[in-house]
Protein backbone atom coordinates (compact mmCIF):
# COMPACT_ATOMS: atom_id res chain seq x y z
CA UNK A 1 0.00 0.00 0.00
CA UNK A 2 1.18 3.48 -1.01
CA UNK A 3 0.45 6.96 0.52
CA UNK A 4 -2.61 7.39 -2.20
CA UNK A 5 -4.26 3.81 -1.06
CA UNK A 6 -3.84 5.33 2.51
CA UNK A 7 -5.74 8.53 1.40
CA UNK A 8 -8.02 6.67 -0.58
CA UNK A 9 -8.87 4.36 2.31
CA UNK A 10 -9.24 7.87 5.00
CA UNK A 11 -11.45 9.40 2.46
CA UNK A 12 -13.49 6.26 2.17
CA UNK A 13 -13.37 6.06 5.70
CA UNK A 14 -14.79 9.62 6.01
CA UNK A 15 -17.63 8.51 3.25
CA UNK A 16 -18.27 5.35 1.54
CA UNK A 17 -20.27 6.69 -1.10
CA UNK A 18 -18.50 8.97 -2.47
CA UNK A 19 -18.18 8.70 -6.07
CA UNK A 20 -14.96 7.76 -8.26
CA UNK A 21 -14.95 11.42 -9.39
CA UNK A 22 -15.10 12.48 -5.39
CA UNK A 23 -12.68 10.19 -4.42
CA UNK A 24 -10.48 11.03 -7.28
CA UNK A 25 -10.19 14.54 -6.87
CA UNK A 26 -9.36 14.32 -2.80
CA UNK A 27 -6.79 11.40 -4.04
CA UNK A 28 -5.07 13.57 -7.03
CA UNK A 29 -6.68 10.31 -9.23
CA UNK A 30 -9.10 10.11 -12.46
CA UNK A 31 -12.34 7.95 -11.25
CA UNK A 32 -11.38 4.92 -13.44
CA UNK A 33 -8.12 5.07 -11.40
CA UNK A 34 -9.99 5.33 -8.06
CA UNK A 35 -11.93 2.18 -9.28
CA UNK A 36 -9.21 -0.23 -10.14
CA UNK A 37 -7.70 1.26 -6.54
CA UNK A 38 -10.57 0.37 -4.64
CA UNK A 39 -11.34 -2.82 -6.32
CA UNK A 40 -7.71 -4.14 -6.11
CA UNK A 41 -8.11 -2.94 -2.65
CA UNK A 42 -11.04 -4.55 -1.43
CA UNK A 43 -9.76 -8.19 -3.72
CA UNK A 44 -6.48 -7.82 -1.50
CA UNK A 45 -8.85 -7.94 1.41
CA UNK A 46 -8.20 -4.35 2.63
CA UNK A 47 -11.58 -3.24 1.88
CA UNK A 48 -13.98 -5.99 3.44
CA UNK A 49 -17.31 -3.79 3.16
CA UNK A 50 -19.34 -1.41 3.01
CA UNK A 51 -21.95 -0.80 5.67
CA UNK A 52 -24.65 2.07 6.93
CA UNK A 53 -23.92 3.12 10.57
CA UNK A 54 -26.99 3.06 12.29
CA UNK A 55 -28.08 4.85 15.79
CA UNK A 56 -28.63 1.77 17.71
CA UNK A 57 -31.28 3.93 20.17
CA UNK A 58 -33.23 5.08 17.07
CA UNK A 59 -33.94 1.54 16.41
CA UNK A 60 -34.88 0.59 19.79
CA UNK A 61 -31.87 -1.08 21.18
CA UNK A 62 -31.53 1.54 23.57
CA UNK A 63 -29.06 -0.28 26.33
CA UNK A 64 -25.70 -1.70 25.63
CA UNK A 65 -23.13 -3.98 27.68
CA UNK A 66 -19.69 -5.21 27.09
CA UNK A 67 -19.68 -8.88 28.91
CA UNK A 68 -16.45 -10.65 29.83
CA UNK A 69 -17.38 -14.22 29.33
CA UNK A 70 -15.17 -17.28 31.07
CA UNK A 71 -15.09 -20.65 29.41
CA UNK A 72 -15.24 -23.89 30.83
CA UNK A 73 -11.92 -25.32 30.76
CA UNK A 74 -13.31 -28.64 28.83
CA UNK A 75 -15.09 -26.56 26.52
CA UNK A 76 -14.17 -25.85 22.90
CA UNK A 77 -13.37 -21.90 21.93
CA UNK A 78 -14.50 -22.55 18.39
CA UNK A 79 -17.74 -23.98 19.40
CA UNK A 80 -18.40 -21.50 22.13
CA UNK A 81 -17.99 -18.53 19.66
CA UNK A 82 -20.66 -20.00 16.97
CA UNK A 83 -22.97 -20.60 19.56
CA UNK A 84 -22.66 -17.19 21.22
CA UNK A 85 -22.86 -16.42 17.25
CA UNK A 86 -26.70 -17.69 17.57
CA UNK A 87 -27.12 -15.11 20.43
CA UNK A 88 -29.21 -12.31 18.93
CA UNK A 89 -28.28 -9.11 20.82
CA UNK A 90 -24.41 -10.57 20.39
CA UNK A 91 -23.02 -7.32 18.56
CA UNK A 92 -19.10 -8.00 18.82
CA UNK A 93 -17.00 -10.37 19.88
CA UNK A 94 -13.24 -10.10 21.00
CA UNK A 95 -10.68 -12.76 22.09
CA UNK A 96 -8.79 -11.25 24.44
CA UNK A 97 -5.79 -11.37 26.79
CA UNK A 98 -6.81 -11.41 30.34
CA UNK A 99 -8.94 -13.46 32.81
CA UNK A 100 -11.59 -13.69 30.39
CA UNK A 101 -11.09 -15.90 26.93
CA UNK A 102 -13.98 -13.27 25.19
CA UNK A 103 -15.35 -9.98 25.50
CA UNK A 104 -19.27 -9.27 23.94
CA UNK A 105 -20.83 -6.29 23.18
CA UNK A 106 -24.46 -6.58 23.40
CA UNK A 107 -27.48 -4.38 22.60
CA UNK A 108 -30.78 -4.41 23.55
CA UNK A 109 -34.06 -2.85 23.74
CA UNK A 110 -34.24 -2.29 28.02
CA UNK A 111 -32.70 -2.88 30.94
CA UNK A 112 -35.05 -6.29 30.99
CA UNK A 113 -34.30 -7.43 27.29
CA UNK A 114 -30.92 -7.21 28.40
CA UNK A 115 -31.41 -9.09 31.45
CA UNK A 116 -32.90 -11.67 29.29
CA UNK A 117 -29.85 -11.81 26.85
CA UNK A 118 -27.56 -12.68 29.94
CA UNK A 119 -29.48 -15.37 31.08
CA UNK A 120 -29.36 -16.56 27.47
CA UNK A 121 -25.49 -15.89 27.66
CA UNK A 122 -25.05 -17.43 30.98
CA UNK A 123 -27.21 -20.86 29.77
CA UNK A 124 -24.54 -21.42 26.85
CA UNK A 125 -22.83 -24.56 26.43
CA UNK A 126 -19.34 -23.72 27.62
CA UNK A 127 -19.46 -20.76 29.46
CA UNK A 128 -18.41 -20.81 33.10
CA UNK A 129 -19.62 -17.10 34.27
CA UNK A 130 -19.60 -13.87 32.65
CA UNK A 131 -18.64 -10.18 33.85
CA UNK A 132 -21.17 -7.58 32.84
CA UNK A 133 -20.66 -4.00 32.46
CA UNK A 134 -23.67 -1.45 31.25
CA UNK A 135 -22.82 1.17 29.31
CA UNK A 136 -24.34 4.51 29.95
CA UNK A 137 -23.28 6.79 26.93
CA UNK A 138 -21.15 6.39 23.82
CA UNK A 139 -19.11 9.93 23.80
CA UNK A 140 -18.12 8.10 20.40
CA UNK A 141 -17.41 4.48 18.47
CA UNK A 142 -16.34 3.47 15.17
CA UNK A 143 -12.86 5.59 15.12
CA UNK A 144 -10.52 3.70 13.01
CA UNK A 145 -6.99 5.28 13.17
CA UNK A 146 -5.08 4.56 10.21
CA UNK A 147 -1.56 3.77 10.79
CA UNK A 148 1.10 6.29 9.14
CA UNK A 149 2.69 4.70 6.17
CA UNK A 150 5.60 2.58 6.94
CA UNK A 151 3.70 1.59 10.38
Amino acid sequence: MDDVDHRLIAALLADARASWAELGRTVGLSAPSVADRVARLERDGVITGYHAAVAPAAVGLGVSALVGVYQREEASADALVEALRAIPEVEDCWSVAGEEELVLRLRARDVDALEAALRTLRSTKGVSRTRTTVVLSTPWEGRFPLPAIGD
